[in-house]
């Protein structure tokens, strides 16, 4: 049996097309519109505007000109004799750090990688824990070492560890350095 077209679903269609058609001319015959009055009045508006001066540019300054005459300088590869020799450097100023000690384990840590991240009063003695960049905790009290600088803890608080650090200053020279390590937030940074 053979199947008949539906005449209703065919006009429903054809009248859905011809909605389209009428709304796309009406479209298009909105865009052809002549009116142009308010560009024309702007135009007008911009043009009928006072000009102003245009400011003067800056006066250009002339730069005095170098000549390099290499002849004339020392050259740094060759020794010159009548140079004053440089003294000697003090060989000792007292501070030193104590290279005869065993390391002690925070030693092998950079300062900044170091975080405070509390205190533990143990038998009248103030500990701090500190927390390595590897995740491990460690405890502290002061006389302890940490950093690579020769770090020795001075005072502990409940907010800081105060270390004295022993710093080269120049070859054979050492001088000491304040630093501190304070207390972590709880996001984990520095305070």
């Amino acid at each position: 049996m053979e199947r008949m077209p539906n005449s209703a679903g065919r006009a429903s269609r054809d009248s859905l097309r011809l909605t389209w058609v009428l709304l796309m001319v009406s479209c298009i015959a909105g865009c052809a519109s002549d009116d142009m009055s308010d560009l024309k009045d702007y135009v007008a508006d911009v043009k009928a505007r006072q000009k102003s001066a245009v400011e003067p540019l800056p006066e250009v300054k002339t730069v005095e000109p170098f000549v390099f005459r290499p002849d004339e300088l020392h050259d740094p590869f060759v020794l010159d004799e009548k140079a004053v020799p440089a003294e000697e450097v003090k060989a000792e100023s007292g501070i030193r750090p104590d290279t005869a000690r065993p390391k002690e384990e925070l030693e092998s840590y950079e300062l900044d990688s170091l975080r405070m991240t509390g205190t533990l009063l143990r038998e009248g003695v103030l500990w701090a824990l500190v927390r390595a960049n590897d995740g491990t905790i460690h405890r502290v009290k002061s006389g302890n070492y940490m950093g690579r600088n020769f770090g020795k803890i001075l005072r502990i608080k409940d907010d800081q560890i105060e270390l004295l650090e022993i710093i080269s200053d120049t070859p054979g020279t050492w001088r000491e350095r304040k630093a501190s390590l304070d207390l972590a937030e709880a996001s984990g940074g520095k305070k």
